[in-house]
């Protein structure tokens, strides 16, 4: 099972057995992208679906919306649809009732396991500027290097501001841009440097160092993370 759907409880055989097939495979196939290293997108859908069930167990209004309906009676004059509610028959509660008792703690073990992994991630990550850190750091040049690997991966980044009634927050956009090969001559300045010549930039933008102490695929794991930590990383500094 690769993918959940958001209606999996209520879609389809409503019955505990078929749901713990459904929902059993499904974890299955994220474990084993957690184990192969690769973070994402598997533990936002995780977190996405437990929340969900959550929500659907807390507040039953939910449960009765997603609820299949069944045609009750046609109104040909009026052209009306009157429907009655399959959610008042007790043996279909009972049942929704313990598809949620199971599917609850089992994707709340699967957020654990990935939000654990997201930190052990994180814990290997080390920021740091390169070179002189310009007054705008709003876009720039992120430098991604795993030790004990050759290449080094250039990024840009741009910082985004989102509003809304209550607050204000950063995102970031990054788009790849090339690798070198670090040599003696080849340093991350050097990098940082020829990136300003080949983009022909007038003033030198920011650069910063992303440094991994441990191989995690780049495009499913470390550069979410970095992308993560690098922004609070700018707010704790007050870059």
């Amino acid at each position: 099972m690769d993918k959940l759907r958001p209606d999996w409880i209520t879609e389809g055989l409503i019955d505990l057995e078929y749901k713990k097939y459904i929902l059993l495979g499904y974890l299955k196939h994220v474990s084993s992208h957690f184990s192969d290293g690769r973070l994402y997108p598997f533990l936002t859908d995780l977190i996405f679906h437990y929340k969900n069930v959550a929500q659907l167990k807390e507040n039953k209004r939910i449960v009765s919306e997603q609820f299949p309906k069944r045609l009750s009676r046609i109104d040909l004059e009026e052209f009306r649809l009157e429907y009655e509610m399959m959610m008042h028959d007790s043996s279909f509660m009972a049942e929704i009732e313990s598809i949620l008792d199971f599917a609850i703690p089992k994707l709340k073990q699967g957020v654990d396991d990935g939000t654990g992994f997201y930190d052990m991630v994180e814990e290997q990550l080390h920021i740091s500027p390169v070179g002189i850190v310009p007054l705008t750091t709003e876009h720039g040049y992120l430098l991604f290097y795993i030790d004990n690997k050759p290449d080094t991966r250039v990024f840009s980044y741009q910082i985004t501001i989102f509003e809304n009634a209550d607050e204000r927050f950063r995102g970031i956009r990054t788009e790849y841009l090339q690798s070198y090969q670090r040599s003696i001559s080849t340093t991350f300045e050097y990098m940082k440097l020829d990136l300003i010549r080949q983009q022909k930039i007038r003033s030198a933008p920011a650069a910063f160092l992303v440094h991994s102490r441990v191989d995690f695929p780049l495009e499913d794991t470390l550069l979410p993370v970095a992308k993560r930590s690098f922004v609070r990383y700018l707010a704790g500094n007050g870059i």
